[in-house]
């Protein structure tokens, strides 16, 4: 028989892993501004659409950065503890891109399926399911392939700047 798992132990290491409230929120704000600010910057200079399109695009961007960057910055805790300031850096690169990519294109995703929502059929049906998940994973696709470019150049230098700042406070 095997021993179960010491849940204390990562219980312990979670609540190790959460981060200061003063770091959530400031680090969310910043983060926000900076997505939005980095989406607007593109539009802007691609001179795209309407305003009220590159308005609406632009707070897309810094809502999925501001609900990124808590639940980035713990993943980023959680994997870095006790480890050096490389891997800190990794961590914090890595889990504050993958949320903010999967977040804001989450929230991409159902803004568009909120759109084709009426040419889907009934709620709860297996039809209306299937129409669901391939609807959500063509928007998250589009996404992919079309939005992350707004990310560049001025998010991605947020993202360094964020992860070296991230591994400095882990030394």
């Amino acid at each position: 028989m095997t021993p179960l798992p010491d849940t204390r132990n990562r219980l312990d290491r979670i609540r190790k892993a959460l981060p200061s409230p003063r770091a959530a929120v400031c680090g969310t704000l910043l983060w926000a501004v900076g997505m939005g600010a980095s989406a607007l910057a593109n539009l802007l200079l691609d001179d795209w659409e309407t305003p009220a399109k590159i308005r609406f695009v632009s707070l897309l961007y810094a809502a999925g950065g501001a609900l990124a960057f808590p639940v980035g910055l713990f993943l980023a805790r959680l994997v870095s503890l006790g480890r050096h300031w490389q891997v800190a850096l990794a961590a914090a690169f890595v889990c504050l891109l993958a949320t903010t990519i999967g977040l804001t294109g989450g929230l991409f995703a159902l803004q568009y399926r909120s759109y084709y929502a009426q040419w889907h059929e009934p709620a709860l049906t297996i039809a209306w399911a299937i129409q669901f998940v391939h609807t959500m994973a063509t928007a998250f696709y589009q996404f992919i392939v079309l939005g992350i470019r707004l990310y560049f150049p001025l998010g991605f230098i947020a993202l360094a700047v964020a992860s070296i700042w991230f591994a400095r406070q882990q030394r």
